[in-house]
């Protein structure tokens, strides 16, 4: 959307085959800090079983504007891994 590839959320659900609610969830996790976006990155790959962290876990912390108090957020999520 930034560099004109799709002009918005709407265009970007369809062509991706999603709902536009969607888009929304995965657009919001670009709001969690560098630093848990990272710890997220680098979680290790499971082949099966459930994931580490549930996404609706990740949605609820990236969903607080104030970094400080997604960290402590994250932290009671990263106490269980």
């Amino acid at each position: 959307m930034g560099d004109g590839v799709v002009a918005n959320q709407s265009e970007l659900a369809r062509l991706g085959h999603v709902s536009r609610a969607r888009v929304t969830q995965i657009m919001n996790l670009l709001n969690l800090a560098p630093d848990i976006q990272e710890e997220i990155l680098f979680l290790p790959r499971l082949e099966r079983g459930r994931d580490l962290v549930a996404e609706r876990e990740v949605r609820e912390v990236a969903a607080i504007v104030d970094w400080i108090v997604q960290r402590q957020m994250w932290g009671l999520v990263d106490r269980r891994l």
